[in-house]
C-alpha cells in the first residue's frame, strides 16, 4: 500500500473509532467539540414578562398578521396619504406647510415662536457634573437668543441641513437635565432632530452668530448654522418636490467614501430621508474617480464657506435599504418590516445618541411610507389624524383591553409622555413595539419588578405597570389607527 493510502486509511479508522458504537455503549465517548467554537453558544436570555425568542423574528409577526387581515393589503394608497398629509397640516397648529411661509413675520410673531421653545424651566436644573443651574446660569442663556435685536419686520430665509443635526432649546450644546436624575440621558436642552434635506425657514439668529432659530414642517427650535445651508426659496422647493426621487427604507444608510468631497463621504442618512436621483452626461461613466454604474446617484444639499447653498451629487450603493420613485406600500407587512429596522437601538431623547426616541420611531417607521406625523407624542395623541378611539380618565380597564386586543397592526397607543405601536395579537393580548427607557411589571413575589430596556423593544401591553396599583393601560387615552 503506498504512503498516501495508508495515510487516508488510518484516518478513517481513527475517524470511525471515535464514534463508534462501542465506545458509547461502554459509556466512554466524549462529545468531539471544535475548540475555536468552544463557549460561542449565544443564548436568549431575558428579564421581559410574555417575551420568548420567536417573538424577536418579523416572519412570527407578519403570519400573524397575515392570517387574520391580510396583511399584504394597501391601507391607504399613496393618492390618499397624500390628502390625509395635505389634510393634517392645515388642521394641525404643530404641523406647517413651509411653502406657504410669507415672505417676512412681524417682530412680535417672531417673539411668540421664539418664546414657544425657549423659555426657563421651572424646576431645578443641573449640569453633568451635578451642579444646579443658577438665575446666572439661566441669563446667559437668555442672553444668547438676542430677543431685543429682532426688528419690527422680519425677513425669511429657507435653508436645508447638510446633515444630521440636533435641535436645541436654547443656542447651545451644554447638556442639562432634571435635578436628581438617575442617569444623563435624557438632556433637557435636546428638542429633535433635522435630517439632512430637510427644509426649515430661518426666523432669527443667535447673539453670537453661530445658530439659527428655525421651524420646520413640524417643530421650533435651535440649530446650528453649520449645519444648515441658506438658499432660494424657489429652488429647495423645487429640490424638495423633484419626481425622479430616492428615498431611504433602512434605519440607516450612507452614502460612499468620497476622497474629494467631504460633505457628501459616508453621509447618515435616516429612515425616510427623500432625495432627488439625477445622472447627468458628465457624471455617467466617473464621479469623484469612481464609475457610478453600481450606484443610485442623488443630489444632496452641500454648505459653502459663506452658508450658502450649492448641489452637489454624491452615490448610494445599489444594494442599499432604499426604495426607487415612491414610499414603500402602506401595509402592515411593511409597518411590520420597517419597525423592525429598529429593534435594539438604543433609545435616544430627542433623536439623541444617533438614534431616536418613541415617536422619533414611530414617525420614521410611517415617514419611510409618506405619512407625516406632529413631532412629539401629545401632539400626535391629539391630533385627528386617522381614526381615534379616546378615552376618559375613568373609562374602565376592561373597556380599554377590548379595544386594544382588537387593534390592528400599527395603530398607535399613547400614554402621558408615550406612544407605542401595536405589533401584533398574541394569545389574544396585544403586544407592542416601541422605544422606551424602563420596564416595570408585577412580580412573582407580587411586588413590582423595575427592569431597563432603553431600546427599541417588544413587549406584551396588558401586563406592563406604572405603579403597584396602576397598569400602563389605565393611563392610555387614546388608540390612533391611520386608515
Amino acid at each position: 500500500m503506498s504512503r498516501s493510502l495508508l495515510t487516508t486509511a488510518l484516518a478513517a479508522m481513527m475517524a470511525l473509532s471515535a464514534c463508534s458504537p462501542s465506545d458509547e455503549q461502554n459509556g466512554d465517548a466524549r462529545e468531539v467539540r471544535d475548540p475555536v467554537m468552544e463557549g460561542l453558544k449565544d443564548p436568549f436570555v431575558s428579564d421581559v414578562i410574555g417575551v420568548e425568542e420567536k417573538h424577536l423574528s418579523q416572519d412570527f409577526w407578519t403570519a400573524a398578521a397575515g392570517a387574520d387581515k391580510s396583511a399584504s393589503g394597501v391601507l391607504l394608497s399613496a393618492a390618499e396619504i397624500r390628502a390625509m398629509n395635505a389634510e393634517s397640516v392645515a388642521g394641525d397648529p404643530t404641523m406647517f406647510d413651509l411653502a406657504a411661509f410669507p415672505e417676512s413675520l412681524s417682530g412680535e410673531e417672531v417673539k411668540a415662536r421664539l418664546r414657544s421653545i425657549s423659555t426657563v424651566p421651572s424646576y431645578p436644573r443641573i449640569y453633568m457634573n451635578g451642579r444646579t443651574l443658577t438665575e446666572a446660569d439661566f441669563a446667559a442663556y437668555e442672553a444668547s437668543i438676542a430677543e431685543d435685536q429682532i426688528a419690527d419686520e422680519v425677513s425669511l430665509r429657507f435653508a436645508l441641513a447638510v446633515r444630521r443635526t440636533p435641535m436645541r432649546t436654547y443656542p447651545t450644546m451644554d447638556r442639562i437635565f432634571s435635578e436628581g436624575a438617575s442617569n444623563f440621558d435624557i438632556d433637557r436642552f435636546q428638542e429633535s432632530t433635522l435630517f439632512p434635506a430637510d427644509v426649515v425657514v430661518v426666523l432669527h439668529e443667535s447673539a453670537d452668530g453661530d445658530w439659527y432659530l428655525v421651524q420646520s414642517h413640524n417643530y421650533i427650535a435651535w440649530v446650528q448654522k453649520k449645519d444648515l445651508a441658506i438658499g432660494p426659496k424657489e429652488a429647495i422647493l423645487d429640490y424638495k418636490a423633484a419626481e425622479n426621487f430616492l428615498v431611504v427604507t433602512g434605519a440607516k444608510v450612507f452614502t460612499v467614501y468620497n476622497p474629494e468631497l467631504g460633505a457628501v463621504s459616508e453621509l447618515q442618512l435616516d429612515m425616510g430621508v427623500r432625495l432627488p436621483l439625477d445622472r447627468p452626461a458628465e457624471f455617467a461613466n466617473n464621479l469623484y474617480g469612481q464609475n457610478p454604474y453600481l450606484s443610485h446617484m442623488v443630489v444632496l444639499p452641500t454648505r459653502l464657506d459663506d452658508g450658502s447653498l450649492e448641489f452637489r451629487h454624491a452615490l448610494i450603493q445599489r444594494n442599499q435599504d432604499v426604495r426607487i420613485g415612491s414610499y414603500l406600500p402602506y401595509t402592515e407587512e411593511n409597518i411590520i418590516r420597517q419597525a423592525f429596522k429598529f429593534l435594539g437601538e438604543r433609545y435616544g431623547w430627542g433623536h439623541s445618541y444617533n438614534g431616536r426616541d418613541c415617536t422619533g420611531f414611530v414617525s420614521e417607521v410611517y415617514r419611510s411610507m409618506g405619512i407625516v406625523l406632529p413631532r412629539n407624542s401629545g401632539d400626535q395623541g391629539k391630533s385627528t389624524i386617522g381614526i381615534n378611539s379616546r378615552f376618559e380618565k375613568d373609562t374602565p380597564r376592561e373597556d380599554k383591553h377590548t379595544v386594544l386586543r382588537a387593534a390592528n397592526v400599527g395603530d398607535l397607543v399613547y400614554i402621558p409622555g408615550h406612544v407605542m405601536m401595536i405589533l401584533g395579537q398574541y394569545e389574544g393580548n396585544p403586544y407592542v413595539i416601541h422605544d422606551v427607557t424602563g420596564l416595570n411589571y408585577l412580580g412573582e413575589n407580587g411586588e413590582i419588578y423595575k427592569g431597563t430596556l432603553n431600546g427599541v423593544s417588544i413587549t406584551p401591553l396588558l401586563t406592563l405597570q406604572s405603579s403597584l396599583e396602576r397598569t400602563y393601560v389605565d393611563a392610555v387615552y387614546n388608540v390612533k389607527s391611520i386608515r
